[in-house]
């Protein structure tokens, strides 16, 4: 492989890496916590969209309120890294693992 040809397929992987990432940002996850008390909504670009917290759950304390949103927020998070990895796989091959 010369070296146009290898600059060649860098700039097309390099292309299809951001047109993955932008549909990334256009993709959502939902982080859930105490059977839905808490509801995070975030992009594969780990933006956070959204926080539904029932009504039920503010009579619980803010100790307890604090980690459902924490654990909501977590569990957004494990969602879109699942999701950036299986874009990013399908574009580089499995190169990055």
């Amino acid at each position: 492989m010369d070296m146009e040809e290898l600059m060649a397929n860098a700039q097309n992987l390099q292309m299809k890496i951001s047109a993955a990432q932008d549909a990334l940002a256009l993709q959502h996850v939902k982080g859930i916590a105490d059977n839905g008390n808490v509801v995070i909504d975030m992009t594969g670009k780990y933006d956070v969209v959204s926080v539904d917290i029932k009504p039920s759950a503010l009579g619980q304390g803010a100790e307890v309120l604090s980690k459902m949103v924490f654990d909501a927020y977590k569990d957004a998070k494990q969602k879109a890294d699942a999701l950036i990895d299986k874009t990013m796989s399908a574009i580089t091959g499995g190169l990055s693992e």
